[in-house]
């Protein structure tokens, strides 16, 4: 959980299409005046009445200024990306020539492969299925395993060395993660160092994204914070390429989405926005028994839920469908947190809380508030938890 808080931060207000909605977003947390209808009310009549209504109004047109302003940066966003599409088939029959040339170099060891399939009297096909006849991909270690086998002698032991060097590296990584500030910096230095040498690894590759992730939130300078999530990234997309099945790979890379949709422009928010919602739902796919992955989602679905009437117009109005969710979708993520790993964080009890209370259930978020209090401050997360709690616990107690 090291970190998490501070990185959802930006994730929970990355409402799929509603992405536009971060320019409010940022100046003001929480829900726009104009969604709550009870601040339409006169607040009881006279020049004081009036007054106010001129000052809503003028909210309203700063609001909506910085509506058109957004949706003017869209459309110059989208005349760019219409301009750049001639080149794309180009570009994409390059690449596709590219993966023609490769799989024509690895055409000899597919045949000798086939070759020994059908000495022994079975079809590629067939040795290609599990038990319960379902194609399976080769693993990592089934690769590792052809190439002893293929190798003799010195190549064999050295492989096998390799494979001992990359399980040293990865559990010295786990432990700088979870470490203090300076251990976490000295694991992206100690990933790095071995990039070139186990670069096509997918446990490296995505423990260099959680480095990335760590280099990022302890970064103090906005540009460097901006390089280190664009970095991790680009891994991430590597990593998924390589292995589409590590659920591991598509958590993280979900989380890097989330962090760089705040350095990027308005249609690269949107994206991401996209992106960190399909990636996460995948990472629960290949990997029901996470903990972190329904944490995340908790948080998405809770943002959704808050969104306002505005900014849901505006999302139904530039994409057709504003994202769905509701403080019922959050609460069932975040007891699914808590029944996978119970006491798994501070911040999640205060979100059970924070669900608990809009449904008007105040007992159980006094439960949940309780459960919280209990727990120790250790790390910054659970030092803005703990602000949290101060502010939810008197209305509660009302």
């Amino acid at each position: 959980m090291a970190q998490m808080d501070s990185r959802v931060l930006v994730l929970s207000v990355l409402a799929g299409a509603a992405g536009v909605s971060l320019v409010w977003y940022r100046s003001r947390r929480g829900r726009l005046w104009l969604s709550s209808g009870d601040e339409w009310r006169d607040a009881g009549g006279g020049a004081g009445a009036a007054l106010a209504l001129q000052a809503r109004q003028a909210e309203v047109a700063d609001r909506l200024g910085a509506l058109i302003q957004c949706v003017s940066e869209l459309k110059d966003e989208v005349r760019a990306l219409k301009d750049a599409l001639p080149r794309l088939q180009e570009q994409v029959r390059t690449e596709l020539r590219g993966r023609g040339a490769e799989g024509a170099h690895r055409t000899p060891r597919r045949k000798r492969a086939e070759g020994t399939a059908r000495a022994e009297g079975h079809s590629s096909e067939e040795g290609a299925e599990s038990e319960g006849g379902y194609v399976t991909a080769h693993t990592d270690t089934e690769e590792e395993e052809e190439e002893l086998g293929e190798v003799g002698g010195e190549n064999a032991a050295r492989i096998a060395e390799e494979k001992d060097d990359l399980a040293v590296l990865l559990e010295r990584a786990d432990s700088l993660f979870k470490g203090s500030e300076s251990e976490k910096k000295e694991g992206l230095v100690v990933l790095l160092e071995k990039k070139e040498e186990f670069g096509l690894k997918t446990p490296f590759l995505w423990r260099l994204m959680r480095a990335y992730v760590d280099a990022h939130d302890l970064a103090t300078d906005v540009g460097d914070k901006k390089s280190h999530a664009a970095a991790g990234k680009m891994v991430g997309e590597e990593a998924i390429t390589l292995n589409p099945m590590c659920a591991e790979s598509h958590q993280w890379y979900a989380i890097l989405c989330g962090l760089l949709s705040e350095y990027e422009s308005v249609q690269n928010k949107i994206k991401n926005g996209y992106l960190f919602k399909d990636h996460l739902d995948k990472a629960i796919e290949l990997k029901p028994q996470d903990p972190l992955s329904y944490y995340l989602l908790g948080r998405w679905c809770y943002a959704v839920a808050q969104l306002s009437w505005i900014e849901r117009k505006v999302a139904a109005t530039l994409f057709g469908e504003p994202p769905s969710a509701s403080v019922h979708d959050a609460l069932k993520n975040f007891l699914k947190v808590e029944e996978i790993h119970p006491k798994y964080s501070k911040c999640n009890y205060v979100f059970l809380a924070k669900c608990y209370k809009d449904l008007g259930q105040k007992r159980q978020a006094l439960e949940m508030c309780n459960a919280a209090m209990s727990m120790c401050t250790v790390s910054k997360e659970d030092e803005e938890a703990q602000n949290e709690l101060s502010s939810l616990l008197p209305s509660l107690s009302a």
